[in-house]
């Protein structure tokens, strides 16, 4: 064990995030902390770092143990250049070498005891050396910092003039050198690009240490975690296995208990209605029967309806209007910012229907392009033609289309003037505004509530080719999944740039790679694009490269002839069971008209005094009693 958290809870506000969380972190593993925004991840993390102190429980560390955290949001204002601040973090292996070369030229000068002292420090010194990897630091520093993306060029770099994402950069690569024993790291693939990520992957995985992340990159947990910490309504829940393992095992832990709770509930209804029947027979037999069946559903222990324990966002993809069947065709494109050139002669087309990510490596132009497709920019030379009826809906990454003036319901009503106030609100509801929420200036929104906003204007366009630019940024996993149903379910056509590799893995239909060198096409989705270009094959716009296809097998005659006969032998004994069950009401009913009409004769004057017709009626009531009580029991078995 490194690390436990043991019934830790935390309240801000008198608002509970944290309730009584307990997971433990064993040497070596890797593990992540999952949860919709707002649950309590990244402070959960703070407490275990001890910037915050939790109401109650407690954090254990393993004693001796070391520890690496990456936050968020880093501001480092050094003076120290980016290698300078790496060689900080091998303080201690360079200090080390610089000892042993001094102990090496000392040795030579030493004799009797000093020398053998010198030969015992050195030899200690050495074989810890070798343990820690010293005679590689050198090259450790260059592969972490090449790994995360910066260049040689960029090694002296004084830190305090970085990006906030270089800065993360350098902290990440930090922690990574200093290697301690827990790695903590919140969303550390923020501000990486896909070939840093796929390499921070392969450096997590290989890493000796134990690591717990949290993220909202579903591909990286799937390559590193082996376990999944689920927080869901201040609560903890830990399963074995990766994100798609949890996924899987939390789906059907959903439906097994939304299908114990759909049996319950169809039981109880059936109960109520059968107790119903009971009481309107107005007997005392059945008042009884109806009075026990009460009492036997009063003691059932009721399951709890499963519940989404936060609002999802709902959001509906539908184009106005069907497009033609070439969507748009780029022809020669080309593009430079100065002396900087970011692609040239790019050639691509996209069909009605396809679902295409444009993939490439940071400042290849991805987002350029898309702006030059969406009139935002213009190319330097190159043609862009539009196919017939087509409309287009641009979400933007930096959400430039959004007013920061504005209010949430002024934007909506700004672009869309024909909406009437209740449906701008409905809309509004759909993407988690409601109340005097709708009234908040767009400038005070976070990312993610900004990121929801641009959705719902995207959703209310109707476009039918949608230009989406990292769509899934500041969005939770629970609210990526629904944009991925959204997209999957879309008739329109999607061209989008993302890092986000599972979401792509979702939803694309075919990859377009752009370099420098070009755009290379690629038909499937992302697991295909990468084993295609590991094993070298690049076929620009080629139709050698294919999608498979999964070939449906239909059902042989004699098996669907045997379904059929099973399935109506069913369907008649079901007519048989509500023939019968009829029958026995109305025979039912019958008998206890009967029977009032019996005591109604009994109770006449001029039966009063003969004994024998009284019996005789006395005995048809009796054995209409007798007859009722199996009629009762045989339709609360045909009621079953």
């Amino acid at each position: 064990m490194i690390l436990a958290c043991q019934k830790i809870s935390k309240s801000f506000g008198g608002e509970s995030i944290l309730n009584n969380v307990n997971f433990l972190i064993n040497e070596g593993e890797k593990a992540a902390i999952i949860g919709i925004n707002g649950a309590g991840k990244t402070t959960l993390l703070k407490i275990i770092t001890g910037e915050y102190e939790p109401d109650s429980g407690e954090v254990v560390f393993q004693k001796g143990a070391s520890y690496g955290y990456l936050s968020q949001v880093i501001d480092v204002q050094s003076k120290r250049t980016i290698y300078e601040e790496m060689l900080d973090a091998k303080k201690e292996i360079i200090e080390m070498e610089q000892k042993i070369r001094q102990l090496e030229q000392s040795i030579s000068r030493l004799k009797g005891d000093a020398l053998e002292e010198a030969m015992e420090n050195y030899a200690r010194l050495t074989e810890y050396f070798e343990k820690s990897n010293g005679y590689a630091w050198k090259s450790e520093i260059v592969g972490v910092l090449k790994g995360l993306g910066f260049t040689e060029s960029e090694f002296d770099t004084p830190i305090h003039t970085l990006s906030g994402g270089q800065k993360t950069r350098v902290a990440l690569s930090r922690i990574l050198l200093i290697q301690p024993d827990l790695i903590l790291l919140d969303e550390p693939t923020n501000h990486l690009d896909m070939e840093s990520i796929r390499w921070l992957e392969t450096f997590l995985s290989n890493y000796h240490g134990a690591v717990l992340i949290v993220s909202h990159d579903r591909y990286f947990l799937d390559k590193v975690v082996t376990k999944v910490i689920e927080i869901e309504n201040g609560d903890s829940i830990v399963f074995q296995g990766n994100y798609s393992k949890y996924a899987e095992k939390k789906k059907a832990q959903r439906d097994a208990q939304m299908k114990l709770y759909l049996n319950q509930q169809q039981e109880i209804q059936h109960q109520e209605a059968v107790i119903t029947r009971l009481k309107s027979f107005n007997r005392e037999k059945s008042i009884k029967r109806a009075e026990s069946r009460e009492k036997m559903l009063s003691k059932i222990e009721r399951v709890d309806k499963p519940v989404s324990l936060n609002d999802k966002m709902r959001i509906t993809l539908e184009p106005e209007i069907v497009s033609g069947n070439d969507v748009l065709t780029i022809e020669n494109l080309t593009k430079s910012f100065g002396e900087k050139h970011l692609f040239r002669n790019l050639n691509v087309s996209i069909r009605r229907g396809e679902v295409v990510g444009l993939l490439g490596a940071n400042g290849t132009g991805k987002t350029t392009l898309l702006k030059i497709i969406n009139r935002y920019l213009r190319a330097d030379s190159g043609k862009i033609h539009y196919g017939a009826k087509v409309s287009i809906g641009y979400y933007d990454q930096e959400q430039h289309v959004l007013n920061d003036e504005n209010t949430i319901f002024d934007e909506i009503s700004d672009a869309y003037p024909k909406l009437t106030n209740t449906r701008i609100r409905n809309v509004l509801a759909a993407f988690l505004f409601t109340g005097d929420r709708v009234f908040q200036q767009i400038g005070t929104l976070s990312g993610g509530e900004k990121g929801r906003v641009s959705l719902a204007k995207l959703m209310l366009s109707n476009a039918n080719f949608l230009i989406l630019d990292e769509p899934t940024n500041h969005l939770d996993i629970q609210s990526r999944e629904i944009l991925e149903d959204a997209i999957n379910n879309y008739e329109g056509t999607v061209l989008y740039v993302s890092h986000d590799r599972y979401f792509i893995n979702q939803t694309a239909t075919r990859i377009l790679d752009l370099s420098p060198e070009g755009i290379v096409n690629y038909k499937g989705n992302y697991n295909y694009y990468l084993e295609q270009k590991e094993a070298g094959n690049i076929a620009a716009d080629s139709d050698s490269i294919l999608t498979p296809v999964e070939e449906a097998v239909s059902a042989s005659p004699s098996s669907t002839k045997e379904d059929w006969k099973r399935s109506r032998e069913e369907a008649a004994k079901q007519r048989k069971r509500a023939n019968d069950l009829k029958k026995t009401e109305s025979e039912i009913s019958r008998l206890e008209e009967e029977n009032e009409q019996i005591k109604e004769e009994m109770n006449l004057p001029e039966y009063a005094s003969d004994v024998q017709k009284l019996m005789e009626l006395s005995t048809r009531f009796e054995e209409n009693e007798n007859q009722l009580l199996e009629l009762y029991e045989k339709w609360e078995e045909l009621s079953e």
